[in-house]
């Protein structure tokens, strides 16, 4: 969801083994403070902070995992309605075009402000998404939705920077991976429904998988995060004639921490009743400003894709 959502990033988890009677063990998180960058430049800080990150990936893992199966058993309680319903599929790809400003400071206190579009040269970037949307009674629609999507900055700074605690000298040679992952559940509900219009809102539960990565030939930090931001959903669907029709949709919301915005205003042709062809434009907005971070982007997107309905 680049997108970049409100509360974009939350506080860090450490974690801490416990080793049971029969040798197996379980992973308890504990909420602490960072381990600093000097204790992980020696041997067993190094070991300690590797191992807590094999452990933040497993937990992120088994927790989209429980997300899937959670949606996959809503959308399978759904079908089993007694009601007219339908399927589909909508498939979207495209590259992303630009990046207006992405704005980085971590930490927010001490760190360097930096907009990665003035500073650096962003790589073209092809993106993907899928969403399958299951369409119950008529006015009830709802939704789940994969978008992972990275973008990558290379160039160099024209002053030092100090990012994530690590000092990045100026011009010398520099990537930046910007990740921003996105996982969400929609429902909708359409309160009009004519020939012609179709206009809905409805509640959006998204799961953000974020990273930024700065990296050179001699230092490298990453500052990542996983959590839930909900979102408000709206809908607006005009269609002209049989074959062709136009919409708006987008995911957003907005507090004195920050805000989201996901929106996509385009069109499609539709070759039969199953199958039709989507263009148009999508904008990713938004970003925190918070104890620990300040991030702020905006992100476009150049979109086409395949529509399939069953």
């Amino acid at each position: 969801m680049l997108t970049t959502a409100a509360g974009f990033f939350m506080g860090k988890e450490y974690r801490r083994l416990h080793f049971a009677d029969n040798d197996r063990y379980y992973v308890s998180l504990v909420t602490a403070c960072r381990v600093s960058d000097s204790f992980r430049s020696a041997g067993n800080g190094k070991t300690i902070y590797l191992l807590g990150r094999l452990i933040d990936m497993n937990r992120q893992l088994r927790r989209l995992k429980s997300i899937l199966v959670w949606c996959c058993t809503l959308v399978a309680c759904f079908s089993s309605l007694p009601l007219q319903a339908q399927w589909r599929l909508d498939l979207e790809s495209g590259l992303v075009v630009g990046t207006n400003y992405n704005r980085v400071r971590i930490p927010n206190q001490g760190g360097t402000l930096v907009n990665l579009t003035d500073n650096l040269t962003v790589n073209p970037t092809v993106f993907y998404r899928a969403r399958l949307n299951y369409t119950f009674a008529n006015r009830h629609t709802l939704s789940v939705l994969y978008a992972p999507l990275t973008v990558q900055y290379k160039g160099a700074f024209d002053q030092p920077v100090n990012y994530n605690n690590q000092i990045f000298e100026a011009n010398r040679p520099l990537t930046v991976d910007y990740k921003f992952n996105s996982y969400r559940l929609t429902y909708r509900y359409d309160f009009i429904t004519g020939s012609r219009w179709r206009v809905g809102a409805g509640l959006t539960a998204k799961i953000r998988d974020a990273n930024i990565r700065f990296a050179n030939e001699s230092v490298q930090t990453d500052y990542s995060n996983i959590g839930f931001v909900p979102l408000v959903h709206l809908y607006a669907a005009y269609q002209p004639s049989e074959r062709w029709s136009i919409w708006l949709e987008g995911d957003a919301l907005g507090s004195r921490f920050g805000r989201a915005e996901d929106v996509f205003v385009g069109g499609a042709y539709h070759i039969s009743r199953a199958i039709g062809l989507k263009a148009g434009y999508r904008v990713v907005e938004g970003g925190a400003d918070v104890e620990d971070i300040y991030n702020f982007t905006w992100i476009n997107y150049a979109s086409v894709g395949l529509l399939i309905t069953l």
